[in-house]
């Protein structure tokens, strides 16, 4: 669907917390690890939970060093770095002497002793097991041997990013890819060993799709080949690259590795009865940041709760700043194992974070249940579903070509949309499985089919536009065979004559489209499911006439990421887009299920700005090279076919409005770093998309309220009139 992926859960309120000092040590039973470990237990609302970290059991005391390889990892691209064609080299070996000088492996005096950064994390969580030991009690990595590696990635596996402005460059990479191909050329380890594995400037998305994007990095347990090796793959970040700068990405994984060690993040997200530490669901301390779930940190992206920005393409968190023989490293501020189980070890100090003890003065708070059909967005907004405080405001004025289009997910009756909705999508009709191309139906929410056609009439006498939204976020579409187009035209046609809808929205998400290898200029596509819609969208316009709506809802990834790099996954609504020029309503690409992108400036940048709403709308817009080929040159879209897409609960009517402002006049009301290519904006600009109308209404019309009004304000068009 066209909705960021939500991948935070929340458990009920836990009332009573109570910790026991139960253990048991690991270092041989557990079957899931070869290093040393030890396991903890305690008592949550009546639920038993343990969790299992690095290292032998404090109170023995002794220290235990872990045989470490560290392995920089070379970066090479199939994807242009620039028109020209040069191919773009990510090396980590050049900061392998920092790694090493740094105090991931050297000691430094921290609070909880001098000594190297992850054991003195443990060390303060575990400050009075350690206390009463005959024997000082460390956990240490062994000086590292260093084993490099090269890995090229394939188009449609990653790109490069880089700004005009100064030459950094930032990678984009499929993590699941990067680790497969890393413990393929890897040599088989000794057991008992970790593997640190560096990468140079790079971000990574997972579930092999660009939209769940980003994390610096992964770590726990990998299994190819039949060996069961623990291991961390984080990134070296040139320093004021982006907001954290070199070993802190590298300290976040390693710290989180040491309290999970046997993690899977991708088996989590997969299975909850997956290995991997259970706490008491907590909440992000940041205000307003919601749930952030139930381990050491947020599956797949493995942002923790001293991330501050946790839904950013470069996640964020201030770092403590050490400086060791005249160098200053950043360090990863982290969440101590206390602060999950919400209570210190008995007569302990109360420290809750580290290496900053004041970053996190108090523990977790317990998530609070989730009330029927309240909040919105990932990170959920407690609300319930109660009457609304405040009322839509009424619509005033003619149309003027700039357009408010929301989603309708079921919440309520049509009927009862706010007035400045101007086109009301309706998700969603679905594939249905196993079906080449055929297409089903359903009336959501609780009103019968007669009710729900009835209300559709009644906005449509309005003045209102409802369409149907084909496909939605987790659904897997095909049209591969020319019974499948057969299928899908006439399934569409049923579909939409019933219900006497407007048009259709086109939400095929990663993977239903995935271009073929060789499948290269995006006017002549040759893979079969590309070819395959544009056509029976051509039909579908002839049989309905036209005014019959068309409409797009890409993902970042299937249009604004086809510039870097086109392939795969990245660029497919491309030749959609070229294929259905002259019969396309308009197109709102998702500007929440994206990773980071280029503009046309020469410049990266990440969601949830002006400036990236700015730069990736104006691809579409001003046109641009296709892949960095300037001979495969997408030419602009008309401005009125072309809207921006947000998510409810993630941008805010501050960010939507300015980027409406931006966009229509080429004036914003903050200070902007993306300068248009027009600098006088685009005044015929279509308007904005949001998921969902449901959520803006059960937040008592936050986004219709205000975006609408402004949208409604702005002169009728030359395209209206």
């Amino acid at each position: 669907m066209p909705v960021r992926r939500s991948l935070l859960t929340c458990l009920p309120l836990l009332l009573l917390l109570v910790v026991s000092p139960g253990y048991s040590q690991n270092s041989d039973s557990n079957s899931s690890l070869s290093v040393p470990n030890f396991t903890r237990s305690y008592t949550a609302g009546g639920k038993n939970y343990s969790y299992t970290v690095v290292g032998n059991e404090p109170a023995k005391g002794g220290t235990t060093t872990i045989p470490t390889v560290l392995v920089p990892i070379t970066l090479s691209f199939e994807a242009p770095a620039d028109t020209t064609g040069r191919k773009a080299s990510l090396d980590a070996s050049t900061d392998t002497n920092k790694v090493i000088h740094s105090p991931i492996f050297q000691k430094y005096a921290f609070s909880s002793g001098t000594t190297q950064y992850a054991d003195a994390m443990q060390r303060a969580s575990f400050n009075q097991a350690a206390a009463s030991a005959t024997r000082p009690w460390h956990t240490l990595l062994s000086q590292p041997k260093v084993t490099p590696v090269k890995i090229t990635i394939p188009v449609g596996y990653g790109y490069v990013l880089t700004s005009k402005k100064n030459g950094q460059m930032m990678a984009v990479v499929d993590i699941q890819y990067l680790q497969k191909q890393l413990f393929k050329q890897l040599p088989k380890q000794a057991p008992g060993s970790l593997v640190l594995a560096v990468t140079k400037d790079t971000t990574y998305y997972t579930l092999a799709d660009a939209t769940v994007c980003c994390s610096w990095g992964t770590h726990g347990v990998d299994t190819s080949a039949g060996n069961r090796q623990s291991f961390v793959l984080a990134s070296y970040l040139t320093p004021n690259s982006v907001s954290d700068s070199d070993i802190q990405p590298i300290t976040q994984q390693l710290a989180q590795w040491f309290m999970d060690p046997q993690l899977n993040p991708l088996a989590e997200y997969r299975d909850p009865n997956a290995p991997g530490n259970v706490f008491p669901a907590w909440m992000r301390p940041q205000k307003d940041r919601g749930c952030g779930g139930t381990g050491i940190a947020q599956v797949l992206f493995l942002t923790g709760p001293t991330d501050t920005n946790p839904r950013s393409n470069f996640p964020s968190s201030p770092a403590y700043v050490a400086n060791l023989n005249g160098t200053s490293y950043h360090l990863q501020n982290v969440a101590l194992i206390p602060w999950y189980t919400q209570v210190a070890e008995s007569g302990a100090k109360n420290t809750y974070s580290f290496p900053d003890a004041n970053v996190l003065t108090a523990p977790a708070t317990a998530c609070p249940v989730r009330r029927p059909r309240g909040g919105s967005g990932p990170f959920g907004s407690y609300q319930s579903a109660a009457a609304n405080s405040v009322q839509p405001i009424a619509m005033t004025g003619g149309p003027n070509g700039h357009q408010l289009i929301g989603y309708w997910s079921g919440y309520g009756r049509i009927r009862d949309v706010s007035p400045q909705w101007d086109i009301i999508i309706v998700a969603f009709a679905t594939p249905v499985k196993g079906q080449d191309g055929l297409m089903q139906y359903h009336v959501n929410g609780s009103q019968t089919p007669e009710q729900f056609k009835a209300d559709i009439l009644e906005k449509q006498r309005e003045g209102k536009k409802v369409m149907i939204s084909l496909g939605g976020g987790g659904q897997f579409f095909t049209i591969n065979t020319q019974e499948g187009v057969k299928n899908f035209i006439s399934s569409v046609e049923q579909i939409v004559t019933e219900y006497h809808f407007d048009g259709i929205d086109l939400d095929y998400e990663s993977p239903s489209f995935i271009l073929d290898p060789g499948d290269t200029d995006f006017r002549h596509p040759t893979t079969p499911g590309i070819v395959n819609i544009i056509s029976a969208l051509h039909e579908l316009r002839k049989h309905f006439g036209p005014k019959f709506m068309i409409s797009l809802v890409p993902e970042g990834t299937q249009i604004s990421a086809g510039y870097p790099s086109y392939g795969g996954q990245f660029g497919t609504y491309i030749p959609i887009l070229q294929g259905i020029r002259d019969i396309l309503t308009f197109v709102d690409s998702q500007d929440y299920n994206t990773p980071p992108l280029e503009g046309l400036d020469g410049e990266f940048y990440q969601l949830g700005t002006v400036d990236y709403h700015a730069a990736v709308t104006e691809l579409v817009l001003h046109g641009f090279p296709v892949g960095r080929n300037p001979k495969h040159f997408f030419e602009p879209l008309p401005p009125e076919k072309v809207a921006v897409g947000f998510i409810t609960g993630e941008s805010t009517p501050e960010i939507v409005n300015d980027t409406m402002r931006y966009l229509i006049t080429g004036k914003a009301s903050t200070p902007t770093t993306y300068k248009l290519q027009n600098p006088a904006g685009y005044p015929t600009f279509n308007g904005a998309m949001f998921w969902t109308i449901d959520a803006d209404r059960r937040e008592n019309y936050r986004y219709s309220n205000s975006v609408g009004p402004l949208l409604h304000s702005f002169p009728a068009t030359a395209v209206t009139k």
